[in-house]
């Protein structure tokens, strides 16, 4: 067992360690699927891995808080996983990352399996017929559409809660939550989610540990506002020692990661947008940009010739957001 190995068992068992008994116990009766794992992160917050993407789950006396909720024919394991790790406990809030649907395709489902507190008095708790369900307000113009058209997903699962702002704060569970918008990034319209006292950050595809970044430029997507928000995630984010464990930071795909992770991938982000951006200036073209192969060194960890990002599609948008023609 490598050092980097033996320090990743020792910052799980640490996160074990300061969970509540409750919580390892539910996580251990977690469905045994093949398609969702459940694994504790640290404090209140849970990790649902599905088989295309990552959940984030928090759970208190207040009920349960999801983020993203995977695609539509992942939801009724996602539903079941969720029901097993809190059992009894009320679905009050839905959070989305961004739009694309690998992310948000479950959320009819997972919402309208919950329900809100709209109000309450002496008498008892008002609720209403299904949880929130909070983005970005770019979210809702991507999952909208001008009458007349079909949208991508139905009315019930447009959010209900948006905002405009640079961030929105809640108070959950105990805990305060921020939402920190991160404009022209992966979307228009990607969030953080920063669980402060469990000291946990939902980064969506702003990171994504099996993959070069995917950049949607049709929706605002651009390099430069990736690296802007992985800086964001290292400058929230507190590692133990030599920027190692600490906070957890959970991408929309792949494992549980900490800073070091996450400078890592910005550091590779960097350089390949760099050396593009230098080829740029010599006056190369696309087609002789990608013969020089600007990400050969990271192409064994990141680099995809097939599925639906590619690394020949990250060099090409990569080239386009810099002004390539």
């Amino acid at each position: 067992m490598t050092p980097r190995h033996t320090a990743g068992l020792a910052t799980t068992l640490f996160a074990l360690a300061a969970l509540p008994f409750w919580a390892i116990v539910n996580a251990q009766q977690a469905p045994a699927t093949a398609t969702i794992d459940v694994l504790p992160v640290r404090g209140q917050v849970f990790l649902l891995a599905g088989p295309a993407t990552n959940a984030l789950v928090q759970v208190g006396p207040e009920g349960v808080l999801v983020v993203d909720t995977m695609r539509e024919q992942d939801a009724d394991q996602l539903l079941a996983a969720i029901r097993k790790l809190a059992p009894g406990k009320t679905i009050r809030y839905v959070l989305n990352t961004h739009a694309h649907l690998d992310h948000v395709g479950g959320k009819q489902k997972i919402s309208t399996a919950g329900t809100q507190l709209v109000g309450g008095n002496f008498a008892g708790q008002v609720t209403g017929d299904h949880a929130f369900i909070v983005a970005h307000e770019h979210v809702l113009n991507a999952l909208s559409a001008p009458t007349g058209t079909q949208p991508p997903l139905p009315f019930a699962a447009w959010p209900t809660d948006t905002f405009f702002q640079a961030e929105k704060d809640m108070y959950f569970n105990g805990e305060g939550i921020e939402l920190l918008y991160q404009p022209n990034a992966h979307t228009d319209g990607d969030v953080l989610v920063y669980f402060r006292a469990s000291d946990v950050i939902a980064a969506g595809d702003l990171f994504d540990m099996t993959r070069y970044p995917e950049i949607d430029a049709k929706r605002g997507g651009h390099i430069n506002g990736i690296i802007e928000a992985l800086n964001r995630i290292i400058d929230l984010a507190i590692s133990e020692q030599f920027t190692e464990g600490g906070t957890r930071v959970v991408p929309g795909r792949g494992r549980i990661c900490d800073e070091f992770d996450v400078v890592e991938y910005r550091d590779m982000v960097t350089i390949v947008r760099d050396r593009v951006q230098t080829m740029i200036k010599k006056g190369m073209t696309l087609n002789q940009i990608e013969a020089t192969r600007p990400t050969l060194d990271y192409d064994p960890r990141y680099g995809s010739t097939s599925g639906s990002w590619t690394t020949p599609m990250f060099i090409e948008a990569v080239y386009k957001n810099l002004g390539g023609k």
